[in-house]
């Protein structure tokens, strides 16, 4: 019996990997693995690899479909699924049969990246009290490893895995609270299929088609890069001439060879590819940090991200939900005093408002907004459960449809009355409250653009901003900064979005 299991384990690896060339034989993606979850209420995309003509045939809850291999791969669609099981999955060629055992039906989302989505509990906030609750064997996940790939890869080694104690502790924390907290009002099983790689920009996660029609991009991220890589590559040759000549001469060659960063779309074609078409409900997306220094860029280039990946993955506007960059002071070691001792420009800011543009120029995208839950010297803030619970309350209004508040208050617009400026609000929810004391983080301008903190005070469902300094306002700013120190909420519980009301030139406009 131990012998059939072993060699059964090992042959099950050997299909989960996908490593296998030359002729095609018969195998399937790794996301194809036991204790995986199948997305409900679609239809489900069921495919692999075998020999020109060979009769495929997969069963699911009674569903039984056939196909034959043209071109060495195979696909069928299951019909609708309702959420449930365990069930087994069973796909059999002529030759052989795989039964993928525990199979879950719910809800599956992607949760991708820069390093605080791939945070892991072990790192955040109470991570034994996490990790040992961890127990829903409801909730399961699925590991992309770490893969930079030139051209577009169909190889990923790594199964699904079930939630339990044991295992939580590497995984995202922000995922897993997300999927804790939905499970828990979904009533369904959640797979997460995790995909993020710390420091890492967005050009990296889309394909060369989307940055090839953008001569903008073309030109500053590709070409540009393309370049660097030439320079890099005759760096590397020097760096191997030097080394040879310090040996032939018997000396120490103490020298580092020279590193190249991120070259575009490599994660996508190493990460993202892989998972085609595989049926999902949406995507989370913690990320933006890499791309500060580029904001300006930033505004048009996440959206054309999100179109990418919607394209490509067929399955039309799905979900895509993202966290706003954290409060970080990258001076670091200044005091809050220092900090906000006058207003100033903000790169970071500048990202912000482009994180928030996405919301507007795309259907069903949302931004959870942690301005709370921040590290003053450390760009990695351990409080991720308020960031998965939000991201979890955006899930549920915008894919769900639920009836909920899930975004704290939100600019909408200005007007200026006797030499105030009244500001309304979307996602007012109950009203607004200010935590902790007098309105903070608000800064104004006159004509000419010097902008001061200013007297902030919340009338009925709008805030009335002034200062003695600005007889004539033009403009206001809230929480425009790395590190913004402010405290605008809505009573359910959601603290605003920083905002500039000016549409004055941005710091990082043309930074490639």
């Amino acid at each position: 019996m131990m012998k059939r299991s072993l060699a059964r384990l090992l042959f099950s690896c050997c299909l989960l990997a996908v490593v296998q060339l030359g002729h095609a034989d018969f195998r399937l993606p790794a996301l194809f693995s036991d204790n995986m979850v199948l997305q409900r209420n679609t239809t489900v995309p069921i495919w692999g690899w075998a020999d020109d003509g060979e009769v495929i045939t997969v069963t699911f809850r009674g569903q039984r479909v056939t196909t034959t291999t043209q071109n060495g791969k195979w696909s069928v669609r299951l019909r609708r699924l309702k959420a449930g099981g365990p069930d087994v999955l069973t796909v059999a060629s002529p030759s052989r049969t795989v039964e993928f055992q525990n199979v879950l039906v719910g809800e599956v989302w992607v949760a991708s990246g820069q390093s605080n989505m791939e945070w892991p509990v072990s790192q955040s906030e109470q991570p034994q009290a996490t990790a040992a609750s961890a127990t829903n064997s409801s909730i399961r996940f699925f590991m992309v490893p770490n893969v930079k790939s030139d051209a577009p890869t169909v190889r990923v080694n790594s199964s699904w895995k079930v939630c339990a104690p044991d295992m939580i502790s590497g995984y995202s924390a922000v995922a897993y609270h997300f999927a804790r907290d939905l499970q828990a009002a979904r009533k369904v099983p959640i797979g997460i299929i995790q995909s993020d790689w710390g420091g890492s920009p967005a050009e990296v996660w889309m394909n060369r088609e989307s940055l090839e029609v953008n001569p903008r991009y073309l030109a500053e991220i590709l070409d540009a890069n393309a370049e660097a890589w030439k320079n890099h590559q005759a760096a590397l040759i020097e760096f191997e001439k030097e080394k040879a000549v310090a040996a032939s001469k018997g000396e120490e060659f103490k020298k580092q060879p020279p590193r190249f960063g991120w070259r575009p779309t490599e994660l996508y074609n190493g990460m993202i590819a892989p998972l085609l078409p595989y049926a999902i409900s949406g995507a989370i997306w913690y990320q933006g940090e890499s791309n500060a220094g580029r904001a300006e860029q930033y505004r048009t280039l996440f959206a054309d991200m999100i179109r990418n990946w919607r394209r490509d993955w067929g399955q039309g506007d799905f979900t895509f939900l993202q966290v706003q960059l954290a409060p970080w002071d990258k001076n670091r070691k200044r005091s809050v005093e220092e900090i906000t001792k006058a207003p100033g420009d903000s790169d970071w800011a500048e990202l912000r408002e482009a994180q928030w543009l996405a919301t507007k120029v795309l259907p069903k995208v949302g931004m959870v907004v942690i301005t709370d839950v921040g590290d003053k010297d450390d760009i990695h803030p351990r409080m991720k459960q308020p960031v998965g619970a939000r991201l979890a309350l955006a899930a549920r209004a915008i894919a769900y449809g639920e009836k909920i508040e899930h975004s704290g208050p939100l600019y909408a617009s200005q007007r200026i009355e006797g030499g105030k400026i009244v500001l309304s609000f979307d996602h007012v929810g109950k009203g607004l409250e200010a935590r902790g004391g007098r309105l903070t983080g608000f800064a104004i301008c006159g004509e000419d653009r010097n902008f001061v903190w200013a007297d902030a005070e919340i009338v009925g469902s709008n805030v009335v901003v002034s200062s003695p300094q600005v007889p004539n306002p033009i403009a206001v700013r809230y929480g425009w900064a790395d590190y913004p120190v402010v405290n605008l909420w809505n009573k359910d519980g959601l603290p605003a979005s920083p905002f500039r009301t000016d549409d004055f030139p941005l710091t990082t406009a043309g930074k490639k």
